[in-house]
């Protein structure tokens, strides 16, 4: 064409603007989500995990063989066995086809095989189909009888969820009962499991941390709740819950009964919600301080107060240490049924929790019995378990509360020790040069030096101008020894440089 223009004539065609090399910033997503903090995934146990794909690659230069993870409640992954009785059962689940295979009474207990035909007759689709909402209707049963053995009270099936984890179950709990807007309070210990903390950021919820004692051995005073409370009204926050974890995590106590006695009369005057975690209720190292469940506590109590009650359980604690699978449930006491359906309502939006964390439940809840094939095996591998960790929470502690500027409570329950640091003022300003919280700064050095991972104090919050990390006593008890030595040598290093 003439004027050595575009075919056809016209304007050059204009260049379409180049697509953003990322739909989304920093800046653009939501900024809860920024502000969420999990210390016991954090920055330790990312630089953790940078050590270990160095040692492994050889190209690590570190002073240590073997990084211990010391800052998770997570026993299988240091070593712990699986019950053996479980892990049979969860298989025949999985290949049912085994049951028909010849020789399989050669490879399972009698009462291995009776436990999955009996899942198995009452779920006919296996555990690869979605089970109901609120979970099986079989392991729902056999939570509602733990339950009613363990207090001596009924309990009903429709009043138990099954869950993927307690975790999950709070989160449903949390969404249920916090209203949005950023008006409403949960009141959470100090020390936290910093779930409740991470989840109510996400929430725009504002935590109300009331502070434990740990002069008293980490006791929860009455009169902070309620020195809490007011504060909150006096702000217009609207306080829905009181969190009580107990045994505790991360300071190990088990609080006495009198004491939950007079959390149940303060949430039941206050028109409070109370979520009980109660997943460590097998861990109990003192048998002064028995576990006692909120529920039969509430039951117990004359006149009986009004009171909405949650209580959470999971598979991951106690001696089962199944982490991975995933199970748990909780039981609502005191709600109206039409709450009860929305709460339904929310956990279908998810269909369900996974099923071989339901079952895992079930065989949580419902053991071999005396008398059964696989129970003197299962009842070996149980209190060699729970023995072998009391053994590891004196052992540690004792270590411990031998290190300057160090103190320790026994633990009463759980699988963690909270000890209380006094770092020297050299310490505390390197820390600030270094653009890290002191008790940060401490586990950083601690992780380079010996390989140990714990959490910072401050990450669960603590009183101010004090210092804590949480370890847990999990590692093989073999291995026990190795980490107090470890911890002691080190910390002689830290204190007298910075002295």
């Amino acid at each position: 064409p003439k004027g050595g223009g575009p075919a056809g004539g016209g304007a050059p065609p204009k260049k379409k603007p180049s697509p953003p090399s990322h739909v989304l910033t920093l800046g653009e997503i939501n900024p809860n989500v920024l502000s969420a903090q999990y210390a016991v995934r954090g920055e330790l146990v990312q630089r953790a995990a940078a050590i270990k794909e160095e040692m492994a690659a050889g190209s690590a230069n570190v002073p240590f063989k073997k990084v211990l993870e010391c800052n998770i409640g997570n026993p299988q992954a240091v070593g712990q066995s699986p019950i053996g009785f479980n892990r049979q059962v969860l298989s025949l689940m999985v290949c049912p086809a085994l049951l028909d295979q010849p020789g399989v009474d050669a490879l399972f207990a009698p009462d291995a095989i009776a436990r999955a035909k009996e899942y198995l007759a009452a779920i006919p689709s296996g555990v690869g189909a979605y089970s109901d909402s609120q979970g099986f209707r079989i392991v729902r049963e056999q939570v509602a009888d733990f339950i009613s053995s363990r207090d001596g009270l009924p309990a009903s099936p429709e009043d138990i969820f099954l869950t993927d984890g307690a975790s999950k179950g709070v989160g449903f709990l949390l969404s249920l009962i916090l209203r949005g807007g950023g008006s409403d309070g949960l009141l959470v210990p100090i020390p936290q499991y910093p779930l409740y903390s991470a989840t109510l950021a996400l929430q725009e919820t504002h935590m109300l941390g009331y502070e434990l004692d740990e002069a008293a051995g980490w006791s929860l005073p009455i009169s902070l709740l309620e020195a809490e409370l007011e504060d909150a009204q006096a702000k217009g926050v609207a306080t829905r819950a009181l969190v009580v974890i107990n045994p505790g995590n991360p300071t190990g106590n088990s609080l006495p009964y009198d004491n939950m006695v007079e959390c149940i009369d303060f949430c039941a005057k206050h028109g409070l919600v109370l979520m009980a975690d109660e997943v460590y209720q097998e861990n109990i190292w003192d048998g002064g301080r028995p576990f006692h469940s909120f529920k039969k506590v509430l039951m117990e109590m004359s006149p009986r107060p009004n009171l909405q009650l949650v209580s959470f359980h999971s598979t991951s604690k106690g001696f089962l240490g199944e982490c991975g699978l995933r199970g748990g449930y909780f039981e609502i006491v005191g709600f109206d049924p039409e709450v009860k359906a929305q709460l339904l309502k929310l956990i279908s939006i998810g269909l369900c929790s996974n099923t071989l964390g339901q079952i895992a439940t079930g065989l949580m809840v419902q053991p071999p019995r005396p008398g059964d094939a696989s129970y003197e095996i299962y009842s070996g591998e149980r209190d060699a378990i729970l023995a072998s960790m009391k053994r590891r929470a004196t052992m540690l502690v004792d270590g411990l509360n031998a290190l300057e500027g160090v103190t320790c409570n026994q633990p009463q329950g759980a699988m963690y020790a909270f000890p209380s640091i006094t770092l020297p003022p050299k310490a505390i300003a390197a820390a600030k040069d270094a653009g890290k919280v002191p008790d940060t700064f401490y586990a950083l050095a601690l992780l380079e030096a010996t390989g140990i991972v714990v959490v910072p104090g401050s990450g669960f919050g603590q009183k101010e101008g004090t210092w804590h990390f949480r370890t847990t006593f999990l590692p093989p008890e073999s291995e026990m020894t190795d980490v107090v030595d470890r911890m002691t040598a080190f910390h002689a290093d830290f204190m007298g440089k910075y002295a």
